[in-house]
């Protein structure tokens, strides 16, 4: 397996980067209180072996290259969990992300055997790779990233175009495709919810 390619970029992505194939992204955050932690790290991927960090100082969030990413309608943007990263992109950089791929929620829905959706299960599961998690509760607002640190933020978004090819197959064999779409869908109102309080409560309920 060829080694990937990790490059850090300070405060935004450089000019002239394009997703062809759409880009997996994921943040990396001092805690799961976006009020309160604030944002360090987002990652991304082509899908081609090479993880792109974007470092960000917690004093300016400008970031226009990566906004302008987030916020393109021709360009898929794949996470794990989106729920929680676009939630943290809308409040500290002020975009809403789209359109949008979960690969937890299609998960959810296609891989009804297991309760197991974690990134690392689904990363064995259909790859056949085991993802170290050691360095998920590190101190991602460290003045430097250590090699581990990097080499766990890149793995969060380097397996995620194969994994989302192996859901859609099995999306389309359960018949849920367009359950999933519409769920991805629902995902920037469902974040913008969980921002203002509503995180815990099912606005669905009697």
């Amino acid at each position: 397996m060829t080694a990937p390619k990790i490059k850090l970029h300070k405060g935004d992505l450089p000019a002239g980067l394009s997703f062809p194939k759409g880009v997996a992204i994921d943040t990396e955050t001092l805690g799961l209180k976006p009020h309160r932690d604030r944002l360090c790290l987002v990652q991304l991927s082509g899908g081609d072996g090479t993880a792109h960090l974007v470092k960000f100082d917690g004093k300016s969030y400008d970031a226009p290259h990566l906004k302008a990413l987030l916020a393109d309608p021709k360009t898929l943007k794949i996470f794990h969990f989106a729920r929680f990263d676009i939630a943290v992109l809308e409040h500290y950089l002020g975009v809403t992300t789209g359109p949008i791929y979960c690969t937890k929620i299609a998960s959810k829905l296609a891989r009804t055997y297991t309760d197991r959706h974690g990134l690392k299960d689904l990363v064995g599961e259909f790859l056949g790779i085991e993802l170290s998690k050691q360095q998920q509760s590190s101190d991602w607002a460290a003045a430097e990233l250590s090699d581990n640190q990097r080499a766990y933020a890149a793995n969060d978004v380097l397996h995620l175009h194969a994994i989302q090819a192996k859901l859609d197959e099995m999306l389309t064999r359960v018949g849920r495709r367009e359950l999933a779409q519409i769920a991805f869908e629902f995902l920037p109102t469902r974040a913008r919810l969980d921002l203002i309080g509503f995180e815990n409560d099912d606005i669905f309920a009697h």
